[in-house]
């Protein structure tokens, strides 16, 4: 398999799924814009995303995928089927009883989540309807590591098209029939949302089929106690431990932030949210679609002990993240009010709207390469099942967050919360790589320091050149000239792009080192 081949293709889909997704942030900002009922939809959307974290992508796959593929990899593929239905019986038990007890305490998380909401009820209504998401998406993650492990992208990272299709419905169609019958219209975003995740459940299932790894859920008591007793059940919910805690402590800092951002003022959590669904655009692109297709190559290296072929993986990874990752950090940094101009000022959203989410837009450029790095250096400790390091770290990380968050807040707001996760995450990201270098698992091959002056030289003519666009062109006062707007932003970052690579093979960095089978 050509490993950057996968990735690409991976990056291709979920690009696809951020376009739809930024489509559906441009539908939706211009009906609500940074109001006190968004504030209220993104806080009970974060509630079922923070568990999540830990029974989906999170917590659970982290532990799953190396199991499964060196069960895979050493004992075949039908012991491997026992395991994954044993493990989806066990997932899905436990997610019918956590939906139950969410919808139930949902007035409680939505207070321990952010008390300061002006719509607190409107907050907790849309909790309860969206609950359940959690269960959904969680199966579809178990879903996503069994096609991953087969070697099968396309379907995991095309899924999330589908619920951004299903907001852009509820916004534009059913928002509005909400409305005629004296129903709040947001409320239909909860219900786009529930459509979506069943939507990206459904789509599994002819996937899963193909490979013939489609789970057997057992309903009956002794099925459940027989998937209890797999020990591949036990071997996953050890490594699950100390995820779980790990991906906990980076969610219970998603909490504090959101509870310290519903006291800084309307508007204050939307803008956070705005910014981190640009900022999220080249994490995911490069480090979830990198993450994905390294995990299971680590964990196959891991297991036939193949240490140069470890170490050579999270070589490439990490090159590939300084070539693609600083020059977007870079554009975030100084051209802010350009990208949010264009892609949300319309309708509700503002030119105030814009400065305030510029700011912590800025805030998240700062720490960019930390995000994206994180993504494939705590892989490596996964792939070797080691999930306790990279939980230290974070409750390390975790404090002094926190403690940034006291020093910044006061001065410049919500945007101190952005610039502190930025910090926290590169400080993450630095212990992640020393602990790999420190161990022996990881061996920086030759050639690091040319390459880097390479890339910062040319992430440093891109920035100048965005930096004089952004400064130009009056983007907020062309509001009323949309066609005009658009025009010059894809001719500033198509022309940024161009002088960014044709600075990097003018240096004479050579694309091909990039080529790699797995």
């Amino acid at each position: 398999m050509n490993l950057l081949r996968a990735a690409s293709t991976i990056s291709l889909l979920t690009l696809v799924s951020r376009i739809s997704g930024l489509a559906r942030d441009v539908v939706v900002a211009g009906a609500f814009g940074n109001s006190a009922w968004m504030d209220a939809y993104n806080v009970a959307f974060r509630i079922p995303n923070f568990l999540r974290r830990l029974f989906g992508e999170g917590a659970f796959q982290q532990a799953f995928v190396p199991v499964l593929g060196e069960t895979r990899a050493r004992d075949g593929d039908e012991v491997t089927r026992l395991l994954i239905d044993a493990v989806a019986t066990i997932l899905f038990w436990t997610l019918v009883v956590t939906c139950v007890v969410g919808v139930v305490a949902a007035p409680l998380m939505v207070w321990l989540m952010a008390a300061g909401l002006q719509r607190f009820d409107g907050a907790v209504v849309m909790t309860q309807i969206m609950f359940p998401y959690i269960g959904l998406i969680s199966m579809v993650s178990l879903a996503a590591g069994v096609l991953n492990t087969w070697k099968q992208f396309v379907v995991p990272a095309a899924t999330p098209v589908l619920l951004n299709l299903a907001s852009i419905g509820a916004a534009l169609w059913l928002g509005p029939w909400f409305a005629a019958r004296g129903i709040e219209p947001i409320y239909a975003q909860a219900v786009g949302v529930m459509i979506g995740g069943v939507l990206q459940l459904a789509i599994q299932v002819p996937a899963l089929k193909r490979v013939g790894a489609m789970p057997h859920i057992g309903l009956l008591p002794g099925k459940i106690r027989a998937a209890w007793g797999h020990p591949g059940v036990g071997r996953v919910m050890r490594q699950m431990a100390p995820a779980l805690l790990g991906v906990s402590v980076a969610q219970i800092s998603v909490v504090i932030n959101t509870q310290i951002a519903s006291h800084q003022g309307v508007g204050a959590v939307s803008s956070l949210d705005w910014a981190s669904r640009l900022m999220e655009f080249p994490t995911a692109l490069l480090g979830v679609a990198l993450g994905v297709v390294l995990i299971p190559q680590l964990s196959a290296a891991n297991g036939r002990k193949d240490t140069a072929a470890y170490s050579g993986l999270l070589d490439w990874g990490l090159r590939l993240v300084l070539m693609l990752a600083l020059p977007c950090a870079v554009a975030l940094l100084v051209f802010p009010n350009a990208l949010l101009a264009v892609l949300f000022q319309r309708g509700a959203f503002d030119a105030a709207a814009v400065h305030q989410t510029a700011l912590a837009l800025m805030g998240y450029g700062v720490g960019l390469m930390g995000l994206v790095g994180v993504k494939i250096l705590a892989p490596g400790y996964y792939a070797r099942q080691d999930t306790r390091t990279p939980v230290k770290i974070a409750i390390a990380v975790l404090v002094l967050t926190q403690l940034m968050n006291a020093l910044f807040v006061p001065f410049i707001g919500h945007a101190g919360l952005a610039l502190s996760i930025s910090l926290g995450a590169m400080i993450n990201a630095f212990w992640l790589f020393t602990g790999l270098k420190r161990s022996g698992a990881y061996t920086p091959e030759p050639g690091w320091w040319p390459f880097t002056l390479r890339v910062v030289g040319a992430s440093a003519l891109l920035g100048a050149l965005l930096f004089w666009a952004e400064r130009r062109i009056d983007w907020v006062g062309l509001v009323n000239h949309q066609a005009e707007r658009i025009g010059w932003l894809a001719l500033c970052l198509g022309g940024a792009a161009v002088l960014y690579f044709t600075a990097l093979l003018a240096s004479g960095l050579k694309l091909q080192q990039f080529m790699r089978r797995g």
